[in-house]
């Protein structure tokens, strides 16, 4: 990971670029706070992947959703 300023980015942006596709990621700073994240299209996969199975794991209880699911079913019936 690299973190850089806006004005550091802007001046050296082949160079960031090149890093990017390397497979590093990038941390634009502006006045110290992160504006922004440069990363690999294969890394983005890779990220919102990791993300949505780490949210799964958080919020999801199999039995809650069973009994959710049959009290739906048997409401139909």
């Amino acid at each position: 990971m690299i973190t850089v300023t806006d004005t550091d980015f802007q001046k050296n942006f082949e160079k960031y670029l090149q890093a990017v596709q390397k497979g590093k990621e990038i941390i634009i700073l502006k006045n110290g706070i992160e504006i922004a994240r440069l990363i690999s299209k294969e890394n983005t996969v890779s990220l919102l992947t990791d993300s949505l199975v780490v949210t799964l794991k958080n919020d999801y209880d199999e039995s809650e959703i069973k009994a959710e699911r049959a009290a739906k079913y048997e409401s139909m019936d």
